[in-house]
């Protein structure tokens, strides 16, 4: 087994699968070159998991995501573990990573681990009639994405779209709160000084989008309260004034 996709029985009680690198098939090119090292996929997973001999078996992943199809077979093939079912996410669980950090009975997000949901794409070519089909079977390849989601966290179809509309990305706290993860660990550190950078970027942006709604909130409100002020009734106090002064400035006897 390759270093990414590794098990290791740490006792009679439990074993640790690592899931790092991209969730994908070895192709032809990877045969040719003796390249992929770096793939995880459903057909090696499932030999493997099928030798697990241990009640608790707990996947750790670190991975950007990769093909949907694999992502979902392996989320299946772990479903069916017949004892208890760990994911943490070690740094990121990304697109189809993310569908298989799902499949935990337990589910880990640390306070520096984040998910990303998105939504299916591909690349392609060809006239309208081929783009709209392209259009509609990306959306039926998603939903299946979509549905797992919606089972595990409890969240309506909608709010899930919506996440996977924006490219979502989903700190530790955000996942518990909204039901991706069951429960919250600390680390002390990142996988590595990419993750770090990454996870920073994000929480400055998403920092960024907080004070903008803010600010946005903010001047709508002072919108209103002007235009509540101008409609006002007068009632002629005002213009009395203006009068009074205009008269007393006439005469020299305002002071």
């Amino acid at each position: 087994m390759d270093k990414f996709l590794n098990f290791r029985k740490v006792n009679e009680s439990e074993t640790e699968l690592y899931v790092y690198g991209d969730i994908r098939k070895k192709d032809w090119i990877d045969a040719w070159f003796g390249t992929g090292e770096d793939a995880t996929d459903a057909f090696s997973l499932k030999d493997a998991l099928a030798a697990v001999d241990t009640p608790n078996l707990t996947v750790r992943i670190n991975s950007y995501g990769g093909s949907v199809s694999e992502g979902l077979a392996i989320y299946s093939l772990l479903s069916e573990f017949k004892g208890h079912l760990k994911t943490i996410v070690d740094g990121f669980a990304c697109s189809a990573a993310s569908v298989i950090f799902m499949a935990g009975q337990e589910r880990v997000v640390p306070e520096n681990g984040l998910l990303m949901i998105h939504n299916a794409w591909t690349e392609a070519r060809g006239d309208s009639n081929a783009m709209k089909k392209v259009a509609e079977d990306l959306e039926k390849i998603t939903q299946p994405s979509v549905n797992i989601y919606v089972a595990k966290t409890g969240q309506p179809e909608e709010k899930i779209k919506e996440m996977m509309d924006r490219e979502e990305w989903i700190t530790s706290k955000e996942a518990y709160e909204l039901g991706f993860s069951t429960t919250q660990v600390r680390k002390d550190s990142m996988q590595s000084l990419e993750a770090d950078f990454v996870y920073n970027l994000v929480m400055k942006n998403k920092e960024l989008e907080n004070k903008i709604e803010e600010r946005a909130q903010e001047i709508a409100e002072s919108i209103v309260e002007k235009s509540k002020q101008q409609n006002e009734p007068n009632d002629g106090s005002e213009q009395n004034q203006i009068k009074e002064d205009a008269w007393a400035s006439f005469f020299n006897t305002k002071k």
